[in-house]
Protein backbone atom coordinates (compact mmCIF):
# COMPACT_ATOMS: atom_id res chain seq x y z
CA UNK A 1 0.00 0.00 0.00
CA UNK A 2 2.87 2.40 0.76
CA UNK A 3 5.56 1.09 -1.55
CA UNK A 4 8.03 3.66 -2.85
CA UNK A 5 6.82 6.35 -0.46
CA UNK A 6 9.33 8.81 1.01
CA UNK A 7 7.02 11.66 2.02
CA UNK A 8 3.62 11.60 3.76
CA UNK A 9 1.05 14.40 3.86
CA UNK A 10 -1.46 13.98 6.68
CA UNK A 11 -4.86 15.53 7.09
CA UNK A 12 -5.61 16.58 10.68
CA UNK A 13 -9.28 16.21 11.61
CA UNK A 14 -10.59 12.67 11.30
CA UNK A 15 -7.10 11.31 10.69
CA UNK A 16 -5.00 12.51 13.64
CA UNK A 17 -7.60 14.35 15.71
CA UNK A 18 -10.89 12.60 16.44
CA UNK A 19 -13.93 14.64 15.44
CA UNK A 20 -17.68 14.59 15.94
CA UNK A 21 -19.38 17.17 13.71
CA UNK A 22 -22.72 16.39 15.32
CA UNK A 23 -21.58 17.91 18.61
CA UNK A 24 -21.03 21.29 16.97
CA UNK A 25 -24.38 21.10 15.19
CA UNK A 26 -26.16 20.22 18.44
CA UNK A 27 -24.44 23.08 20.26
CA UNK A 28 -25.49 25.63 17.63
CA UNK A 29 -29.03 24.27 17.40
CA UNK A 30 -29.28 24.66 21.17
CA UNK A 31 -28.07 28.23 20.70
CA UNK A 32 -30.81 29.05 18.23
CA UNK A 33 -29.33 28.21 14.79
CA UNK A 34 -31.94 25.57 13.98
CA UNK A 35 -30.80 25.17 10.36
CA UNK A 36 -27.11 24.80 11.18
CA UNK A 37 -27.05 21.43 9.44
CA UNK A 38 -27.86 23.22 6.19
CA UNK A 39 -25.33 25.98 6.81
CA UNK A 40 -22.41 23.71 7.55
CA UNK A 41 -21.48 20.15 6.75
CA UNK A 42 -18.23 18.29 6.25
CA UNK A 43 -18.75 18.05 2.50
CA UNK A 44 -20.36 21.36 1.64
CA UNK A 45 -19.79 24.82 3.05
CA UNK A 46 -21.35 28.23 2.67
CA UNK A 47 -19.08 31.20 1.80
CA UNK A 48 -18.63 32.39 5.39
CA UNK A 49 -17.01 29.11 6.44
CA UNK A 50 -14.90 28.91 3.31
CA UNK A 51 -13.76 32.51 3.80
CA UNK A 52 -12.88 31.77 7.43
CA UNK A 53 -10.90 28.67 6.47
CA UNK A 54 -8.90 30.54 3.84
CA UNK A 55 -8.19 33.60 5.99
CA UNK A 56 -10.29 35.99 3.92
CA UNK A 57 -12.17 36.85 7.10
CA UNK A 58 -10.93 36.68 10.67
CA UNK A 59 -12.35 35.44 13.95
CA UNK A 60 -14.33 38.62 14.69
CA UNK A 61 -16.02 38.68 11.27
CA UNK A 62 -16.84 34.97 11.52
CA UNK A 63 -18.40 35.39 14.94
CA UNK A 64 -20.37 38.44 13.80
CA UNK A 65 -21.75 36.43 10.87
CA UNK A 66 -22.99 33.69 13.20
CA UNK A 67 -24.44 36.19 15.66
CA UNK A 68 -26.87 37.22 12.92
CA UNK A 69 -28.44 33.77 13.18
CA UNK A 70 -28.56 33.40 16.96
CA UNK A 71 -28.42 35.15 20.34
CA UNK A 72 -25.17 33.47 21.39
CA UNK A 73 -22.23 35.50 22.65
CA UNK A 74 -18.63 35.19 21.44
CA UNK A 75 -17.56 32.71 24.12
CA UNK A 76 -20.54 30.42 23.48
CA UNK A 77 -20.04 30.58 19.70
CA UNK A 78 -16.37 29.58 20.04
CA UNK A 79 -17.29 26.77 22.44
CA UNK A 80 -19.94 25.47 20.06
CA UNK A 81 -17.61 25.74 17.07
CA UNK A 82 -14.93 23.79 18.94
CA UNK A 83 -17.31 21.14 20.27
CA UNK A 84 -16.47 18.89 17.30
CA UNK A 85 -12.82 18.64 18.36
CA UNK A 86 -12.33 15.56 20.54
CA UNK A 87 -8.91 14.05 21.25
CA UNK A 88 -5.51 12.98 19.93
CA UNK A 89 -5.09 9.27 20.78
CA UNK A 90 -1.66 8.65 22.26
CA UNK A 91 -0.95 5.71 19.93
CA UNK A 92 -1.49 8.01 16.97
CA UNK A 93 1.03 10.54 18.22
CA UNK A 94 3.53 7.78 18.97
CA UNK A 95 3.05 6.53 15.42
CA UNK A 96 3.91 9.96 14.04
CA UNK A 97 7.14 9.92 16.05
CA UNK A 98 8.01 6.51 14.59
CA UNK A 99 7.14 7.50 11.05
CA UNK A 100 9.25 10.63 11.23
CA UNK A 101 12.33 8.45 11.60
CA UNK A 102 11.70 7.07 8.10
CA UNK A 103 9.61 9.61 6.17
CA UNK A 104 9.29 13.34 5.63
CA UNK A 105 6.02 14.29 7.35
CA UNK A 106 3.77 17.20 6.37
CA UNK A 107 0.46 18.34 7.83
CA UNK A 108 -2.23 19.80 5.56
CA UNK A 109 -5.49 20.89 7.16
CA UNK A 110 -8.55 22.88 6.20
CA UNK A 111 -8.93 24.75 9.47
CA UNK A 112 -9.27 28.20 11.02
CA UNK A 113 -7.81 30.33 13.79
CA UNK A 114 -10.41 29.31 16.40
CA UNK A 115 -9.79 25.62 15.80
CA UNK A 116 -6.02 26.03 15.65
CA UNK A 117 -5.95 27.51 19.12
CA UNK A 118 -8.34 24.85 20.42
CA UNK A 119 -6.65 21.74 19.01
CA UNK A 120 -3.28 22.90 20.31
CA UNK A 121 -4.88 23.44 23.73
CA UNK A 122 -6.25 19.89 23.59
CA UNK A 123 -2.78 18.60 22.73
CA UNK A 124 -1.18 20.53 25.57
CA UNK A 125 -3.82 19.62 28.12
CA UNK A 126 -3.89 15.91 27.32
CA UNK A 127 -0.26 15.20 26.36
CA UNK A 128 1.82 18.20 27.45
CA UNK A 129 2.75 18.98 23.83
CA UNK A 130 2.56 22.68 22.92
CA UNK A 131 1.46 22.38 19.28
CA UNK A 132 0.89 19.83 16.53
CA UNK A 133 3.80 21.21 14.52
CA UNK A 134 6.35 19.36 16.64
CA UNK A 135 5.48 16.15 14.80
CA UNK A 136 6.01 17.53 11.29
CA UNK A 137 8.67 18.95 9.01
CA UNK A 138 6.15 21.39 7.51
CA UNK A 139 2.64 22.49 8.48
CA UNK A 140 0.14 23.96 6.02
CA UNK A 141 -3.06 25.33 7.55
CA UNK A 142 -5.62 26.67 5.09
CA UNK A 143 -6.35 29.90 6.95
CA UNK A 144 -2.63 30.72 6.95
CA UNK A 145 -1.82 29.82 3.35
CA UNK A 146 -5.04 31.16 1.81
CA UNK A 147 -6.08 28.04 -0.09
CA UNK A 148 -7.85 24.87 0.94
CA UNK A 149 -8.41 21.30 -0.18
CA UNK A 150 -9.46 19.89 -2.60
CA UNK A 151 -7.87 22.56 -4.82
CA UNK A 152 -4.97 21.21 -6.85
CA UNK A 153 -3.25 24.51 -6.06
CA UNK A 154 -2.64 23.58 -2.43
CA UNK A 155 -1.01 20.27 -3.36
CA UNK A 156 1.14 21.92 -6.02
CA UNK A 157 2.16 24.51 -3.43
CA UNK A 158 3.38 21.75 -1.13
CA UNK A 159 5.27 19.94 -3.90
CA UNK A 160 6.94 23.18 -4.96
CA UNK A 161 7.78 24.23 -1.42
CA UNK A 162 9.19 20.89 -0.29
CA UNK A 163 10.61 19.53 -3.53
CA UNK A 164 8.70 16.28 -3.05
CA UNK A 165 8.15 14.12 -6.10
CA UNK A 166 4.45 13.23 -6.37
CA UNK A 167 5.13 9.57 -7.14
CA UNK A 168 7.03 9.28 -3.84
CA UNK A 169 4.41 11.20 -1.86
CA UNK A 170 1.40 9.79 0.00
CA UNK A 171 -1.62 11.85 1.06
CA UNK A 172 -4.02 10.53 3.72
CA UNK A 173 -7.42 12.16 4.26
CA UNK A 174 -10.84 11.11 5.53
CA UNK A 175 -12.79 13.19 2.97
CA UNK A 176 -13.03 11.59 -0.49
CA UNK A 177 -13.34 14.92 -2.32
CA UNK A 178 -9.99 16.05 -0.91
CA UNK A 179 -8.27 12.96 -2.26
CA UNK A 180 -9.12 13.94 -5.84
CA UNK A 181 -6.99 17.11 -5.87
CA UNK A 182 -3.93 15.13 -4.85
CA UNK A 183 -4.60 12.33 -7.31
CA UNK A 184 -4.76 14.82 -10.18
CA UNK A 185 -1.10 15.67 -9.56
CA UNK A 186 0.04 12.06 -9.38
CA UNK A 187 0.28 11.93 -5.59
CA UNK A 188 -0.51 8.53 -4.10
CA UNK A 189 -3.53 8.65 -1.81
CA UNK A 190 -5.39 6.77 0.88
CA UNK A 191 -8.97 7.61 1.73
CA UNK A 192 -9.38 6.86 5.42
CA UNK A 193 -12.94 5.57 5.38
CA UNK A 194 -15.17 5.35 8.43
CA UNK A 195 -13.87 2.77 10.87
CA UNK A 196 -10.29 2.99 9.58
CA UNK A 197 -7.43 4.47 11.60
CA UNK A 198 -3.84 5.12 10.63
CA UNK A 199 -2.55 3.13 13.60
CA UNK A 200 -4.73 0.02 13.12
CA UNK A 201 -5.36 -0.02 9.37
CA UNK A 202 -2.61 1.78 7.45
CA UNK A 203 0.70 1.63 9.29
CA UNK A 204 1.29 -1.69 10.92
CA UNK A 205 4.62 -1.87 12.72
CA UNK A 206 6.16 -4.10 10.05
CA UNK A 207 5.30 -1.55 7.36
CA UNK A 208 7.10 1.42 8.88
CA UNK A 209 10.19 1.35 6.72
CA UNK A 210 11.04 4.04 4.21
CA UNK A 211 10.91 3.24 0.53
CA UNK A 212 9.92 -0.41 0.86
Amino acid sequence: MIQGIKHIIFDLGGVLLNLDYNLTEKAFVSGGITDFGEIYSQLRQTPVFDDFETGRIGKDEFIDALKKHCDMGEEDICAAWNAMLLDFPLRRLQLLQQLRLHYDLVLLSNTNEIHEEAFNEILMRSHGIPNIGVFFDKVYLSHRIGVRKPSEEVFQMILDDTGFKPEHTLFIDDSPQHIEGAKALGIQTIWLEKGMTIEDTIFLRKDIKKGE
